[in-house]
């Protein structure tokens, strides 16, 4: 099992890029506000979350100690956020859509790591009788809606959220349709896949999702 330590899972994170920019004095800070919060989320600390505690704790640290050392709220999100996204690359998954057996392969892969890289407070519905060309699976619990909303950060969740409008938003072939999810508010968050024979804009319309 990967430790739970600061100095690993923010070196794991999606802000391993960018945090070795900021002074040592930040990154201390950022440390130590990340080791009160392991604490106060131990319950959550288990192998199957450790690549969600990396965000959310990363996140939550570096949001909040950007401020304690003068930024304003809205920068410090600013930062945070463009930052994280920044990290993604979406390119791969794109050219993985190209293939033709890509859905069968998503219906595969997603419950699959989802099993092994989803630990306490999570909980998911699957619909194995969808036709070829779909996949749909709803998030009924989220540990990133838990342990936000209970600190009134959902806004970070929504950050979070948004990265899979990046990682998903310009498949080929493929549509990609969430009307909700549990940090913006909703009672889930449904995610939906639709294969179309062309590519978009050829007679399909790309969904805009949240």
């Amino acid at each position: 099992m990967k430790k739970y330590e600061p100095e690993a899972m923010a070196a794991s994170s999606r802000y391993q890029n960018y945090f070795p920019t900021l002074p040592k004095d930040v990154q201390q800070d950022v440390y130590a506000r990340m080791r009160e919060l392991l604490e106060e989320e131990k319950t959550y600390c288990d192998k199957g979350n450790y690549e969600h505690m990396a965000q959310i704790l990363t996140s939550i640290a570096i949001f909040e100690v950007l401020q304690k050392h003068g930024k304003s709220g809205s920068e410090a999100y600013r930062i945070v956020s463009e930052e994280m996204w920044k990290f993604l690359n979406p390119a791969g998954m794109r050219k993985l859509s190209k293939l033709r057996f890509f859905m069968p392969l998503m219906k595969k892969i997603v419950p699959l790591g989802f099993s092994r890289k989803s630990g306490t407070g999570w909980r998911y519905t699957w619909h194995p009788e969808d036709p070829r060309d779909e996949f749909r699976f709803e998030c009924n619990e989220c540990i990133y809606a838990k342990i936000l909303g209970r600190r009134g950060l959902m806004k970070l969740g929504a950050m979070c959220c948004h990265a899979d409008i990046i990682n998903y938003g310009e498949l080929h072939y493929t549509d990609f349709i969430r009307t909700k999810t549990l940090c913006q508010g909703g009672d889930a968050c449904d995610f939906r896949f639709v294969r179309h024979p062309t590519d978009a804009g050829n007679g399909w319309e790309r969904t805009k999702s949240i």
